[in-house]
């Protein structure tokens, strides 16, 4: 697998998946164009294109002409009880995850055009397609953005543009971190998925490459569950 000349933009690499994601590429020869409000640590030549997606303007602009693939990292864990979920709680999941992606797709859709081969990869998350209590606004959003996905791959495939999406459950990273901040919390969280652990980035970074490497071209509107088995079994 390898990435040489091949264009990537990466929005949200700074931290979690997207970092991941962004150091895996590197290694692998891609010419990165990475998109966050922060400037991500990571050593090497990348483009970095400072990006609030929650208040985009022209921003991409500065893309290069072709883009071979995107990834779009940026998400919520947003977990609280139904009652204490306000409406500023739906629709800020609801932009970040699904109408950001949209937006940044939009203004990235002539470069992917140019590539005549180029893959897009979204994030939702098991809880989108496995009812978990207290997850029903990021649940929302992300079913949303499955659909969005869905739709788009459609849409887009006879521009020669593959769009997929990764549905992972609970990855340490810094989002998740007060969900694994003790080792209690850790062994619970290790029990509930049937393969014994919770994710790591790379495990999550791994299928995007996946998914975003041109070798795999007959591959569109697919949600790969890395999830450690926990939407589709059940240990007895």
């Amino acid at each position: 697998m390898s990435f040489e000349n091949k264009n990537i933009l990466i929005v949200g690499a700074s931290s979690g998946i997207g970092f991941s994601l962004a150091k895996k590429l590197q290694e692998k020869g891609a010419n990165l164009i990475l998109a966050s409000r922060n400037k991500p640590d990571l050593s090497g030549d990348f483009q970095y294109i400072k990006l609030d997606v929650l208040d985009m303007k022209d921003e991409l602009k500065a893309l290069p002409d072709t883009l071979h693939g995107l990834a779009y990292c940026p998400g919520s864990i947003n977990l609280k009880p139904f009652q204490s979920i306000k409406e500023n709680d739906y629709i800020n999941d609801f932009r970040l995850n699904t109408v950001g992606a949209a937006m940044v797709i939009q203004q990235s859709l002539k470069a992917l055009r140019n590539a005549k081969g180029a893959s897009i990869v979204l994030f939702s998350t098991v809880a989108a397609n496995t009812g978990l209590s207290f997850h029903a606004s990021i649940a929302s959003a992300k079913g949303a953005l499955q659909g969005f996905g869905l739709s788009l791959a459609a849409e887009l495939a006879s521009k020669q543009i593959r769009v997929n999406m990764v549905a992972p459950s609970l990855t340490d990273t810094p989002l998740a971190e007060n969900l694994l901040s003790n080792d209690d919390k850790k062994e619970a969280s290790n029990k509930r998925h049937p393969i014994g652990r919770y994710g790591k980035a790379e495990d999550i970074s791994n299928a995007a490459s996946f998914l975003l490497d041109s070798e795999n071209s007959w591959i569109t509107g697919q949600i790969l569950g890395v999830d450690g088995g926990m939407e589709r079994i059940r240990n007895i």
